[in-house]
């Protein structure tokens, strides 16, 4: 048992909904076992300036249910450089921390890999990013929340599209990764879906519109902002060139996928996790991700989490077409 007593947590990267969620049960896991938390603002950047404050029970109450970070995020170069992470690693001994809990995505790993190799402080991360595009765990903190949020606002531009015979052509989150638009463009009953990991999708779309039903009152495509066709305007100019008898409209769902309350899911997967990032750190875990599969708490080292993306299932793109006939 490792003798830990003072946690830092942070987020870092992207805001995701439940990452709250996850803080709260770091810090209050972190007190049952009689462990000090340190929050530190603005992830790596107020890591670097020693943005620190302690945290206590009071400092998470009335937090589960917020979208967002109490504890803020920010995007930091400084922290890419030695000098960052230096001084980044003497206001940690300053502030007696000894260990760290990291909230975020592949960025936020990378950097935390590379601190935790140059210096002796243990270091674990838990998944909050919508993308859901970690190895390492079935889900990711946010992720639920987010395509919930897609599929809430796909079902009210369908009613817009069934209205006016319109094509509508939504762009979702997703520049490395298909994994919202591919589950979104099945429980939304879409025409077709375009992803980075699917190179046919373009052709595919462009195909099923000259060649499908006509009788079809509306018609939604879902597109991955990262997609190689260039994202929804450019897919709208192309089907509009070829397909002018089209009443073609873009909508770009953007941010909104981000913000917005977490799911009962995100709330249960960032506390499970939270609480056992406290207890790996205790059972001297480090340079690792905690996750969930298949329901049970799982350990992945980082240069594992942030290196394979997870694969699409072809399956999955197969029953996006046979459902949208």
């Amino acid at each position: 048992m490792t003798q830990i007593k003072n946690i830092g947590v942070f987020t870092s990267g992207g805001d995701a909904p439940g990452m709250n969620a996850a803080i709260r049960a770091v810090v209050r896991a972190a007190m049952y076992y009689g462990i000090e938390v340190t929050g530190i603002r603005r992830g790596y950047d107020g890591m670097g300036k020693g943005d620190f404050f302690t945290m206590n029970r009071k400092s998470v109450s009335n937090i589960i249910q917020r979208g967002g970070t109490i504890l803020k995020t920010a995007r930091c170069d400084e922290f890419r450089t030695p000098e960052g992470r230096k001084a980044a690693y003497e206001h940690l001994v300053k502030n007696k921390v000894d260990a760290l809990v990291a909230i975020g995505g592949d960025g936020t790993f990378t950097g935390a890999k590379v601190f935790g190799s140059e210096y002796d402080i243990p270091v674990v991360g838990l998944p909050g990013t919508i993308d859901n595009d970690l190895v390492g765990t079935d889900f990711t903190i946010g992720y639920d929340t987010a395509i919930n949020t897609v599929v809430d606002a796909v079902d009210k531009i369908r009613d817009t599209a069934e209205s006016h015979d319109r094509l509508f052509i939504v762009e979702v989150m997703g520049r490395d990764s298909g994994l919202i638009a591919l589950r979104t463009g099945i429980a939304t009953g879409a025409e077709a879906i375009l992803i980075p990991e699917s190179k046919t999708g373009l052709e595919g779309l462009l195909n099923r519109l000259e060649f499908g039903r006509k009788d079809k009152t509306s018609r939604i495509v879902i597109v991955a902002e990262g997609e190689d066709a260039g994202g929804a305007f450019e897919v709208g100019r192309l089907v509009q060139e070829k397909f002018p008898n089209y009443d073609t409209r873009i909508s770009i769902l953007g941010h909104i996928q981000r913000g917005g309350a977490p799911s009962c899911m995100d709330r249960v997967l960032a506390s499970r996790v939270g609480a056992a990032a406290v207890e790996a750190l205790r059972d001297g875990h480090r340079n690792e991700m905690i996750g969930l599969i298949n329901g049970e708490i799982a350990y992945t080292p980082f240069e594992h989490a942030i290196k394979h993306h997870q694969g699409i299932d072809p399956n999955m793109i197969k029953l996006v077409e046979m459902l949208s006939m």
